[in-house]
């Protein structure tokens, strides 16, 4: 019979640990929590000290009964959940829910956590059992209660002033609304034009030809604001003498990247193979847990997953630098660097997220993995051998060109030595520079005017987040951790206050009024500051400097006062039904709006006698510029807001992402539209515009 029991959170970890441990040795699984909050309530008793009440999860009934016929025969029980403040307190509700520690006098309980699931990290940990870390528990804890306060005390002011599903978040909220922020600066961002000119030029003996860029006199560099002045410039360039002034030859280098946090591996992940954080993170989970390869059976391949550390152990670190050594040389070989440090943020136990063996190397273990499988491990083994790496070096040149009293300059690089880049390229190093110098130009080389170009261009607004941008942009304002990042855009993407669409993330109709209900009455709970310095507070709970309950008492007096006030004053955006004039065609009523999941629709007044629907038109008041039809809002089909012609598409079909005025353009006659306090002429080119409030004092 088995003296030891190993619980794990995963029935994925289970065959593969036990195949380390042996016969001695009992492993099983928790699957998940077993205790949480109860849904049907808060759960936490403000008037004794924020007391939160666990029950047992629905479901997990069964799980923890055999877990406690598991606990009787044992002689040593072992918590081997993850190795985060998540696991840690699933270790504390598990010797709660078990009762662990009210029998230590009978049975030995420790607490033991490994990064990556190999014979050797599995072994180690046993033989460094610990108690379990009342710190983590209490960050957890802290989080977990913050998060439901939030939730359950504001989520049923909105559905009862809003009349719809609506909810909010700790996190989710401030997310929301970095991305509303954007939304407003692409939507009132007022291109700008300006021009670039681009000379080809015969070189003496040569026959590739030189693209040099206008740069500007010999006193800087020059804008060029309009098609005049850029015509201007390029009739004095057809009749100027070009000479080489200068050429100057450098070396630069280009470090090695560190390797993947979980924050960086979304990022990448999505930029490079179009996966979303929750593909990312689910697929990471499974080359954690374990896949069966052929010949060796189910193996850990990746480090743990949620980490904002880039360090390496010494021991993976020694075999990286032996395996380049061997495979690429010892010249590609990086010298010992320091790691990138995080002030206050990583959990500094973990190590970054890297193969558990780097010998394993993709192409051994593509035929056991799927194809995603296979696309991320790589990533991952590329990007951490390549951070073990030296760096590339360019051998750049610059060439400064004269032509009468205008500057035109000629830049080139070329990788002299290609250290990490061997391995690992991001997308900017596979754009590269492709202007490659001719070796023997110099100041003597005598130059002749190929052809001279024009071209006009216009400021781009903003780019709309991806989900890569948005952890990028969370992590940086110190907004949620690594195992929150991939919930929260799965939450406002399930909840429709954004949708995604080509990989942007669009604001939605209802994420607009979800965010302008919650600046209004929630100031605090949308705020990035306050919410970055909630997180500094919890890292505190967490390194043991600060109690979890004050964090919680401070807080809550503040939500429970702007909940007060939001029921007070939010009445007026409380949304009756409007009634229109579209008469309903089942029974002769004038149908009234309503709202749904994905925003307004029409509906009979006589529910449930008649359920006759129709999509709702918004008409703006303005009529179509093209047929004279009214304008209206429609959606794509993602949900995505434009305005377009009430005849629809098959008979008119004018439509533009900016709602669109009554006025023409004095300076072309297209029509135009609004940009934050501008009124703006539609066609780029012209560029004509006005401000709002002249057009309305007129």
């Amino acid at each position: 019979m088995a003296k030891y029991l190993v619980i794990v959170e995963s029935p994925a970890k289970v065959k593969t640990i036990k195949k380390f441990l042996g016969k001695n040795y009992e492993v099983t699984a928790s699957n998940g929590h077993v205790r949480d909050l109860p849904k049907s309530q808060m759960g936490i008793d403000i008037e004794h000290d924020f007391e939160p009440k666990y029950i047992t999860i629905r479901g997990k009934g069964e799980i923890l009964a055999k877990l406690r016929k598991e606990v009787k025969k044992a002689e040593r029980i072992y918590l081997a959940t993850d190795p985060d403040r998540e696991g840690e307190a699933i270790s504390w509700h598990l010797s709660k829910a078990l009762k662990l520690d009210e029998n230590k006098d009978e049975k030995e309980v420790y607490r033991i956590s490994f990064n990556e699931i190999t014979k050797n990290a599995v072994k180690a940990s046993l033989k460094q059992p610990r108690e379990i870390d009342m710190d983590l528990v209490n960050a957890q804890q802290a989080r977990r209660i913050l998060d439901r306060m939030v939730g359950y005390k504001i989520s049923p002011v909105l559905w009862e002033k809003v009349k719809r599903g609506l909810s909010a978040g700790r996190v989710q909220s401030v997310a929301l609304r970095i991305i509303a922020d954007r939304e407003s600066e692409i939507s009132e961002f007022i291109p700008e034009e300006y021009w670039t000119i681009d000379a080809s030029l015969s070189v003496a003996g040569e026959r590739k030809k030189l693209d040099a860029k206008f740069y500007g006199t010999a006193s800087g560099r020059m804008k060029i604001e309009n098609g005049e002045q850029a015509e201007k410039i390029r009739q004095e360039l057809l009749k100027a003498q070009y000479q080489v002034e200068d050429v100057k030859k450098s070396e630069r280098t280009k470090k090695a990247p560190f390797p993947f946090t979980t924050s960086t591996l979304q990022q990448e992940a999505s930029k490079v193979l179009n996966f979303s954080t929750l593909k990312t993170m689910r697929l990471a989970q499974q080359l954690y847990e374990g896949v069966e390869i052929k010949g060796s059976g189910v193996i850990g391949l990746i480090t743990y997953l949620r980490t904002d550390s880039v360090r390496i152990s010494e021991e993976a670190d020694a075999q990286a630098r032996e395996y380049i050594g061997r495979a690429y040389g010892e010249n590609y070989i990086a010298e010992a660097q320091e790691e990138k440090k995080k002030s206050g943020k990583i959990q500094d136990a973990h190590e970054a997220i890297r193969p558990t063996d780097i010998e394993r190397t993709p192409a051994e273990v593509k035929e056991s993995l799927s194809r995603d499988q296979f696309r991320l491990y790589q990533l991952i083994w590329k990007r951490f051998t390549a951070s073990r790496m030296s760096a590339a070096k360019y051998e750049t040149t610059s060439v400064k060109i004269g032509a009468g009293e205008y500057r035109l300059t000629v830049s080139a690089s070329r990788i002299a030595f290609d250290g990490f880049m061997s391995v690992y390229m991001s997308d900017e190093d596979e754009k590269g520079d492709n202007n490659v110098l001719l070796k023997s130009i110099d100041k003597s080389s005598k130059l002749t005017l190929a052809d001279v170009t024009s071209t006009q261009h216009f400021t781009q607004p903003p780019a709309h987040y991806t989900e890569a941008a948005l952890v990028k942009a969370l992590e940086e304002h110190g907004i949620g951790r690594p195992s929150t990042y991939a919930p929260t855009i799965t939450t406002l993407l399930a909840r429709r206050y954004v949708l995604k669409e080509n990989k942007n993330l669009f604001l939605t109709e209802l994420g607009e009024a979800v965010n302008t209900i919650m600046k209004e009455a929630f100031t605090t709970i949308v705020d990035e500051e306050f919410t970055a310095n909630m997180e500094m507070l919890l890292d505190k709970v967490e390194e043991g400097n600060v109690s979890w309950k004050v964090i919680v008492s401070n807080f809550y007096p503040d939500l429970e006062e702007a909940v007060l006030n939001a029921e007070k004053t939010l009445e007026k955006v409380k949304i009756a039904d409007e009634v229109t004039d579209v008469i309903c065609e089942e029974c002769g009523r004038n149908m009234v709006i309503k709202y749904g999941p994905h925003g307004k629709f029409l509906a009979c007044p006589g529910f449930p006698d008649c359920r006759s629907t129709k999509p709702y038109l918004e008409k703006i008041g303005i009529a179509c510029p093209k047929c004279g039809k009214d304008i209206v809002v429609r959606k794509t089909k993602k949900g995505r807001r434009f305005f377009g012609c009430e005849a629809g598409p098959d008979e008119c079909d004018f439509m533009s992402w900016q709602k669109p005025t009554a006025d023409k353009c004095p300076k072309c006659g297209g029509f135009m539209v609004e940009k934050g306090n501008k009124i703006v002429c539609a066609d780029e080119q012209c560029g004509y515009m006005f401000e709002k409030k002249k057009q309305e004092g007129a």
